[in-house]
């Protein structure tokens, strides 16, 4: 059996969008970080980061979204994870977000969706100010890429797509201004046609009272 831990924040969304998109059987185990389940012992054992999302299945443990996005793509999808030169701009578009456009949109993310989510205060006027700068250089880079493009490599999406959109669906709630940013906007209508990627979180059932 193969099981997923995560919670309905970002970069949980990655894996969960992916595993959906590509059909994959998977038992979905969420954690309430509410209540610090990502911090009690048995979870530490198994992720010492206390982070989510986390991949069990027999003796192997896999942390971080990206790579549990390759291993679902190289058992179930390989052309999202193609091993051909362009394998290495699949690697480039993953270094580049983590470090540029999901960096300072998971930001903005944080200020304006993790703090209320978690009765964490009211947005840090300059931390937003200073991370929606950022985004907007790292916007703009990715727009001059996307122009003429339907997908960041070669003719249809990879596990890249999938993790350089991930704060998009949060843009409105997040205040990320993809609006001003066609291709980049275009990309994003295109990414929520995709399967899982729109409604990525499996329904939880409730627990009786």
């Amino acid at each position: 059996m193969t099981m997923l831990y995560y919670s309905d924040v970002l970069m949980p969304r990655k894996a969960c969008a992916f595993a959906r998109h590509v059909s994959a059987e998977i038992d979905y185990r969420y954690l309430d970080l509410s209540k610090g389940e990502h911090k009690a012992p048995d979870y530490l054992a198994i992720n010492p980061n206390g982070k989510v999302p986390t991949l069990v299945e027999d003796d192997r443990i896999l942390w971080e979204a990206n790579a549990i996005m390759a291993l679902l793509a190289r058992r179930l999808a390989p052309g999202y994870l193609p091993l051909d030169d362009r394998l290495i701009e699949v690697q480039r578009w993953l270094s580049w977000d983590s470090q540029h456009f999901t960096r300072h949109g998971g930001s903005l993310y944080f200020e304006h969706v993790i703090r209320p989510k978690f009765g964490m205060g009211e947005p840090d006027a300059d931390a937003v100010a200073e991370a929606t700068g950022h985004f907007r250089a790292a916007a703009a880079v990715l727009d001059g890429h996307l122009d003429g493009r339907q997908w960041l490599v070669g003719d249809g999406p990879t596990i890249a797509d999938f993790a350089v959109a991930v704060t998009l669906p949060y843009a409105a709630q997040a205040h990320i201004p993809v609006e001003d940013y066609p291709a980049v906007s275009r990309w994003h209508e295109r990414m929520m046609a995709l399967d899982g990627w729109s409604d990525p979180f499996p329904v939880r059932v409730a627990e009786p009272a």
